[in-house]
């Protein structure tokens, strides 16, 4: 699914790029750009023309953008073969998100650098990265920008595995490209891919400084933030990231389920039905829009949120806090037994099983608890039900799955937060759950639990119940 490791960053942030609608971004009003007067041009296209159809696509004008692509390709289909016709129906059906229909058109181009340059950025989303390279060496041949060539030429040899071959191109133009956003993203995406995610970072930063509309360069940070745990610095270069065109499916995706696990559901169904625009055939935009409508359908009982909240604070507080005999508060560290959430779940038992505890310490610990409302063991049917025990009649081998972690799993960033919100930490603690019990969990849907079990079904394991 989406990006969340910088590795499967690097492979899904070219997959597909898109145009989404202006009022998704906070940015300026763009400039009205003649889109008519460009289109019709029989000259060749350049860095310019490139720049203003690009704002076309990313403001209030994509619709007469659509419209006069629409007519190009009309002159194409009936017969018309000129290379600006080819070019400027190529440039503009890439930047309405039809890339196999830019491919036709583009790869009939033979002079236009700019249309050329497109064309290697629309492979690249194609996922032919050695495509992609020698059309930004024809681009570059033909006059476009041979430095901005020279980077573009290194990231499709990189995304095609030859990561020390894309550093000596890039070093071989370090001295004229070294101050582009373009080297600094390009040499980061270098070091991301050997694994050392803190230069790769660093060599973001830099690009977003040098452009702070990088978009992919904003997507790779953002993507890092969230990996961390860093949420709202996330969300806000997500944001940034789709500022400008062009945009990505990846970024879409991930700030949705950021949205959604904020529970700002509007947001994010906003997220998920604009991918679904320009892709109506994207399986995880629709799941997760099913999600949120099934989240936004359960009912919501805000006193009884109230209270729950009361008690969790309530069952956390140390019994240091409170007024206990030397004797029982030695014999409760003794037994790490540090809050009054720990005393309801144990048994009277286990506590007069301590060294030196005794019925004056149990009655001292029942007066406590009652002056509270709770008792000892209350909760301990919960323990019981959730902590798995890794039976001992297990071979080795699969008490060592059962004390894996399930962030070896590889489950997506909902899933994995979702594990960590209920404190589900190994194998064998998932595997003691029901799927009625990971439901009720908030943002827990059914993409979430069909997931859990293709995860667990590939090593042989189930849910309880299931």
């Amino acid at each position: 699914m989406v990006l969340i490791g910088p590795k499967s960053i690097s492979r899904s942030i070219t997959a597909r790029s898109f145009t989404v609608c202006q009022e998704a971004n906070e940015v300026p009003p763009a400039i009205l750009v003649n889109v008519k007067e460009i289109l019709d041009s029989e000259s060749l296209l350049t860095a310019d023309n490139l720049h203003q159809l690009e704002n076309a696509a990313g403001g209030s004008q994509l619709t007469e953008l659509r419209q006069y692509v629409g007519d190009l390709i009309r002159r194409l289909d009936n017969g018309e073969k000129s290379e600006a016709v080819l070019a400027r129906a190529g440039v503009g059906s890439y930047l309405l998100s039809r890339q196999s229909q830019a491919d036709r058109f583009l790869s009939q181009v033979t002079r236009d650098g700019v249309a050329m340059f497109v064309h290697g950025q629309c492979l690249t989303s194609l996922n032919r990265p050695d495509d992609a390279a020698a059309r930004f060496d024809a681009a570059s041949k033909a006059g476009f920008d041979p430095v901005g060539c020279a980077l573009r030429r290194a990231g499709a040899i990189r995304a095609s595995g030859r990561v020390d071959e894309a550093e000596k191109l890039l070093r071989s133009v370090a001295s004229s490209a070294a101050s582009r956003a373009e080297y600094s993203f390009q040499m980061g995406c270098i070091w991301a891919d050997r694994g050392d995610a803190l230069t790769a970072v660093e060599y973001f930063e830099r690009a977003v400084d040098m452009d702070p509309h990088h978009s992919r360069a904003l997507f790779w940070l953002a993507a890092e933030n969230a990996l961390r745990g860093n949420d709202d610095e996330a969300i806000r270069l997500y944001e940034r990231s789709l500022s400008k065109p062009p945009f990505y499916v990846g970024a879409l995706l991930n700030l949705g389920l950021l949205y959604e696990d904020r529970e700002n559901y509007q947001a994010a169904a906003f997220c998920f039905r604009r991918i679904r625009d320009y892709d109506p055939n994207n399986e995880f935009a629709t799941l997760y829009l099913k999600d949120i409508e099934a989240t936004q359908g359960m009912y919501y009982d805000e006193d009884q949120a109230k209270q729950e909240a009361r008690m969790k604070q309530l069952l956390g507080r140390p019994v240091t806090d409170f007024e206990l005999s030397v004797r029982s508060r030695n014999c409760l560290a003794a037994m790490n037994i540090n809050s009054l959430g720990d005393l309801t779940e144990v048994s009277e038992q286990e506590l007069l099983a301590g060294k030196n505890f005794g019925e004056t310490s149990l009655m001292e610990i029942r007066e406590l608890l009652q002056a509270h409302g709770l008792r000892i063991g209350q909760n301990l049917h919960k323990i019981h039900s959730r902590d798995h025990v890794v039976d001992q009649s297990l071979s080795p081998e699969e008490q060592a799955m059962m004390n894996k972690l399930v962030v070896d799993l590889n489950l997506s960033v909902r899933s994995r937060k979702c594990m960590s919100r209920l404190n589900i930490q190994t194998i064998g603690q998932l595997l003691s759950r029901t799927p009625d019990e990971l439901l009720a969990s908030r943002n827990f849907g059914v993409t979430s639990l069909n997931e859990i079990r293709q995860k667990l079904g590939e090593v042989g394991l189930r849910l309880r119940n299931d």
